[in-house]
């Protein structure tokens, strides 16, 4: 979208603007994953094992844009490639914790490689003071949103 273009609701809505720019950098870099032999979601559970390894499922759901329905049968699909394991929880064996396998961290490690490579080329097209103050936006945004009172 050009400076120049004249801003309608929708290109100059905020909810727009993050959901297109996700889309568009996300789409880039899916493709890299499922040139691995992955499916988006099973990524999206390696990322966030590789720096929280043993994490339970509703905490992995939240992290990774799912159900925790959807993230039972995508942790079952990956243990049964070996990705993954469940392992009871030491201090009280009703829960399962999710870890990654020997297998699975390799795959996560390299993957997390990647996208920090396709992250820095992204960033790379803004001027290194937006670059430096984007995700710390972001992330003020998300704790904003996930205060009970957020409307």
């Amino acid at each position: 979208m050009s400076e120049t273009q004249n801003d309608t609701f929708v290109t100059g809505y905020l909810l727009y603007l993050l959901a297109a720019s996700s889309e568009q950098a996300s789409a880039q870099f899916h493709d890299h994953v499922r040139a691995r032999g992955l499916r988006v979601p099973e990524w999206r559970v390696l990322a966030c094992l590789v720096d929280n390894d043993g994490m339970m499922i509703t905490r992995l759901a939240r992290l990774s844009l799912m159900e925790q329905s959807r993230m039972t049968r995508i942790v079952d699909q990956m243990d049964a490639r070996g990705l993954v394991s469940r392992v009871a929880d030491s201090n009280d064996k009703r829960r399962v914790r999710v870890r990654l396998t020997a297998e699975g961290r390799d795959l996560a490690e390299a993957l997390v490689k990647d996208a920090r490579r396709h992250e820095t080329r992204l960033l790379s097209a803004l001027a290194d003071t937006d670059a430096a103050r984007i995700k710390g936006v972001l992330r003020t945004l998300l704790d904003v949103l996930d205060r009970p009172d957020a409307t």
